[in-house]
């Protein structure tokens, strides 16, 4: 294994070594279980083209692109209301 040199603002640094410290974990085990957690864009897309194959299987759920972009203006909203942004 080998190691990489991250440089990051010492707040992001300090806060992500008390949240890994919290659940009993050193910070580098913290990165490494959080990298091996998290999906990359093109997994997403993978997920979410099988997630609509199987609802249009199910269901016969088949949105048009205009309106996944309707759907995805309005969880954008609500997410922005939800986190004040």
């Amino acid at each position: 294994m080998s190691d990489a040199n991250v440089r990051i603002p010492e707040e992001a640094k300090d806060r992500l070594a008390a949240i890994a410290a919290a659940e009993g974990l050193s910070l580098r085990a913290y990165l490494a279980r959080l990298a091996e957690t998290l999906l990359t864009p093109a997994e997403r897309a993978e997920r979410a083209e099988k997630a609509l194959a199987a609802l249009k299987a199910w269901n016969g759920y088949a949105p048009t692109a205009a309106q996944q972009q309707d759907l995805d203006s309005e969880l954008d909203r609500r997410l922005a209301q939800v986190t004040g942004r």
